[in-house]
Formats: C-alpha cells, structure tokens, sequence
C-alpha cells in the first residue's frame, strides 16, 4: 500500500532545524543539524515556489489517504543502525515505505537487517524532520516516526492557508524566514540561493508573521532599543546598576531627539518605559552588530547581525526578543544588494571595519516572508515538518503578531 502521490525518494534530502516530539523545543545538545551555505548549485527547490499550493494539496491528500487507511504502527526499538539486524527492522521498513521513502516492494521485504537502502530512507526521513541526518535510528528519530499520521495530516491542513498567503504577491526574488525552523532562505526564481540559520523570538516574546519587501540596509547602526525591552530588560538592571548602560554602551536621551540624561539623577524604581529614549552606539557590542536589514512592518522588528553568533551552533535558535538575527549576514546583505553601486564584499567588509554609520536605499529589492510553518511541501517533492513552537496550528493563526502559549 504505497501511497505515492508524492513520494519522497530516500537520496532527495536536506539539512533543516531539528524537532522535537508534538511540538516540543528542539535539544540545544549534540551536533549542529543545520548550517548556513551557499548551495545554489545543488538547485534545490525554496519553501515557497510556483508550485507550493499545488503541492501541499497533493500532501494533504497524501496524508488522509494514510489516515483514513489506519496510519502505522509505532516503532519501539531505540537505538538501530546499518548493520543490525533485528525484529523491529521489518516495522520500521513498512512505516517508511508508508509515506513514500521506499518503496511498496520493500513493505513485504521480511529481511531483519538494516541496509543500506533503509539507511538512505532514514536519512530523507530525518532531513525532512529536520533531524540530524545519521541514517541511524535513535530516541528523537523513533519519536518523529511515531507521530500518528492524523496528526500529520491536522499540521498540513493549518498550513495550507498559511502557504496560499504567503504566496500572494511573491517576487522572483525573495527572503523565507521560516519562524518554526529557524532558518532563513534566500531565493531566486523559487530556487535556494543560500540558506542561513536564524535566532528568532522566545517562546514567550514570539517573532511576528510578516509580508513586506527589503527597504534599507543599515552598516554599523544605532540600536534604538524598543520600549518592551526597556521595560523588560533595561530598567531592572538599571534599578541595580544605574550605571548598567554606561557598560552596554547605551545612552538616554528625554525623547527621540532630547538631551542626554545622567542615568543616575532619575528614579528607575517609578519611571515607566516609554518616558525615555535609550540607545546604544555603533561597535562591537552593539546588539545588532555590523549590519540591520530593514522591512516595513507593523511590528518594528527586522533582520540584523549579532554580536551573539554562539547561538548559531544551537540546534533550538528560539533566543530572540522577536527579531531576526541572520548568520553570515554580509552574505545575505551581498546577495540582497545584487551588485547595487558598485556593493560587493570588499566594500561591505571595509563599511564595517570603518565602524561608521551608513545607510542605503535597496532599490530592485527582494520581497520577505516571516513565515510560521510547521509543515510544507515542495515541487522537488519534500514534505517537511518542524515543531509548533508557539502551539499555533488550529487557532487559525496566519499573520501577525502571536501571544506567546498560555502559561508563559
């Protein structure tokens, strides 16, 4: 009973953010699952292309044909590799051969050992789960296996309305942020240019799902710190240290465009956020680093360098207060800029070790998308999951801002 309305062939796999089971935060242990590359020449379809909707209806029917033929059966062994041999193998061909990783042939293979065949299987598997790619069986593989096909099926049906909106209006050129997997895609003509990996918002200060187009890139740039971080962050060390920002190299002014204020003259313990204005200067410790890249938004968040990039080589990039913060941005900001005055990365890299303010118009810029999806389906034929991180699917949730979950 294969159901090969998009099979997923073992070898057509690619490294995403790892998961967790039912929606749980990814390990922040282990090796790293994804990195950020150029792979422009491996031709590798984007999140979002000319045929997403078409695909992601093909998935879903996929997945209630499995459904309504009874799922599959849970796989209990922990631990398997090629090689091994043992009764659990047999259970595990058939769930792969279930959703198209191998195929029909092998669900009435009775060989208990672990080949190289289902190794090549378990490793599309596990990209498309955003998984470590071992090819090995282990707890967090087992645990993604046993997800119950309906509720594969219930997490592509909330993200199919989140696809068809976010398709609207979408350039040739483009930036995918997807919110779940903490990554970030920079597309040409529905092909991956080079993938990054993001830090996006907390569990509890959740990133905003966001239409727009690039705007402006900002070289060595002020942070002008949002009054929810002022109340959250800054005002609780200040009430400690009034002189905490003197060491964040954070200046207050009375208002945008007032004079600065001594730190110290003012009671912390009775000022609301807003009455101030703080900012931190250009440098090395500047909370957005080298490079901001800004989009219009309702929300007053944007993509931007970090002086922070340890958080990077985590495999759960949830650590943001609800920004976008972009590895290799020069990168991204080369690409984005597509040769624009005479830009490459010589100039970018003499901008930044000039530690000057400079600002600069995007003109042909490409579209953005922060997107929220926990499962997608590609033309290249992929169907990918990653975890509900903000417990959004079934709520309805397309664009916005989120709450962070009940009990945050």
């Amino acid at each position: 009973m294969l159901l090969a309305a998009l099979a997923l062939s073992a070898p057509a796999f690619a490294s995403e953010k790892p998961t967790g089971s039912l929606g749980s935060v990814p390990s922040q242990t282990g090796k790293l699952a994804t990195r950020t590359e150029i792979i422009a020449e491996r031709n590798e379809t984007a999140m979002l292309s000319l045929g997403s909707e078409r695909a992601m209806r093909q998935a879903i029917a996929m997945y209630r044909e499995i459904a309504g033929s009874g799922g599959w059966q849970s796989i209990s062994a922990k631990r398997l590799s090629k090689g091994d041999k043992h009764e659990q193998v047999f259970l595990l061909r058939r769930r792969l051969a279930i959703e198209g990783y191998l195929s029909s042939e092998a669900m009435d293979n009775p060989s208990l050992k672990f080949d190289g065949e289902l190794a090549g299987a378990l490793k599309a598997f596990q990209a498309n789960h955003g998984l470590l790619v071992t090819g090995k069986l282990d707890v967090k593989t087992r645990d993604e296996l046993n997800v119950p096909a309906e509720f594969r099926l219930a997490t592509l049906e909330a993200n199919g309305p989140r696809i068809s909106e976010y398709m609207k209006g979408l350039g040739a050129r483009n930036i995918l942020v997807n919110i779940p997997a903490a990554q970030l895609e920079a597309v040409n003509l529905g092909v991956v240019y080079a993938r990054h990996n993001v830090v996006v918002g907390k569990i509890e200060r959740p990133s905003p799902a966001v239409v727009s187009k690039v705007t402006e890139i900002n070289f060595n740039p002020f942070w002008n710190v949002p009054v929810s971080i002022v109340d959250r962050d800054l005002i609780p060390k200040l009430i400690v240290d009034p002189h905490a920002m003197e060491k964040m190299n954070i200046r207050i002014f009375d208002g945008f465009k007032g004079p600065e204020i001594e730190p110290s003259s003012v009671d912390w313990t009775t000022t609301l956020a807003d009455r101030f204005f703080f900012r931190q200067d250009p440098g090395p410790e500047n909370s957005l680093a080298t490079m901001k890249i800004n989009f219009a938004n309702a929300f007053n968040v944007y993509m931007h360098d970090t002086p922070h990039r340890e958080f990077f080589e985590r495999n759960a990039r949830f650590e943001s207060s609800g920004c976008v913060r972009v590895d290799k941005v020069a990168d991204l900001v080369n690409w984005v800029l597509n040769g624009q005055d005479g830009f490459d990365m010589g100039l970018i890299e003499e901008i930044v070790a000039s530690v000057e303010r400079k600002d600069v118009r995007v003109r042909n810029a490409p579209d953005v998308r922060l997107m929220y999806l926990t499962a997608w389906a590609t033309e290249d034929g992929r169907i990918q999951f990653r975890p509900d991180i903000y417990h959004l699917d079934g709520t309805g949730f397309i664009l916005g801002q989120p709450e962070p979950p009940s009990g945050i």
